[in-house]
């Protein structure tokens, strides 16, 4: 009867069946190797965004640099202009930042004794400070930006220091802007 009955089932069921395939073992469907554009296109805007940050912060850390090292240039000037005060008797005369290194630094070789130095860094063969802008007589003292430095002696324009004023013009170049340095 167990025979029978599995002849029958087979009978019955011998159009139905179907082979088992074996299965897959990742369930994703297959597609190709690469990036899609959209991706390509995602990537780069990140990292057009991460650029511009980054240059931002950057042109922000150069000004505030600039700034500092104008600060420290105009102490020293201020420095050494009381020091020219104490070994002379008075300021050196106004005139452009020129005239002001011929006397803070250059000194004639026919001079006996030599002249002091009052800024070493002033020092034109050996310029690693940016301080100084042409060659021979014609040395100009700059600010980080390039610009001349302006020296007056006697004029107070914000009554910090009576007898001289240092003035940078700062990154725009023109004076009486907000971004002017002074001593």
């Amino acid at each position: 009867m167990v025979k029978l009955r599995a002849i029958r089932l087979r009978l019955r069921y011998a159009g139905s069946f179907k082979p088992i395939a074996p299965m897959k073992t990742n369930s994703l469907p297959a597609r190709n190797k690469g990036f899609t554009l959209v991706e390509m296109l995602v990537v780069i805007t990140i990292i057009v965004i991460l650029a511009g940050l980054s240059i931002g912060g950057f042109s922000y850390v150069t000004h505030k640099q600039a700034v500092a090292q104008a600060e420290v240039q105009i102490k020293w000037l201020d420095h050494a202009l009381e020091d020219y005060k104490l070994d002379n008797g008075d300021y050196p005369p106004a005139g452009t930042s020129n005239s002001l290194y011929l006397l803070l630094y250059w000194t004639p070789a026919s001079t006996t004794p030599p002249g002091k130095i009052y800024i070493p860094e002033l020092n034109p063969t050996d310029n690693k400070q940016g301080w100084i802008d042409g060659t021979g007589a014609a040395v100009k003292i700059v600010d980080p930006w390039g610009a001349e430095y302006i020296y007056r002696l006697g004029s107070d324009v914000d009554a910090k220091n009576p007898d001289f004023d240092i003035v940078s013009k700062g990154k725009d170049g023109i004076e009486g802007t907000a971004d002017d340095l002074r001593n």
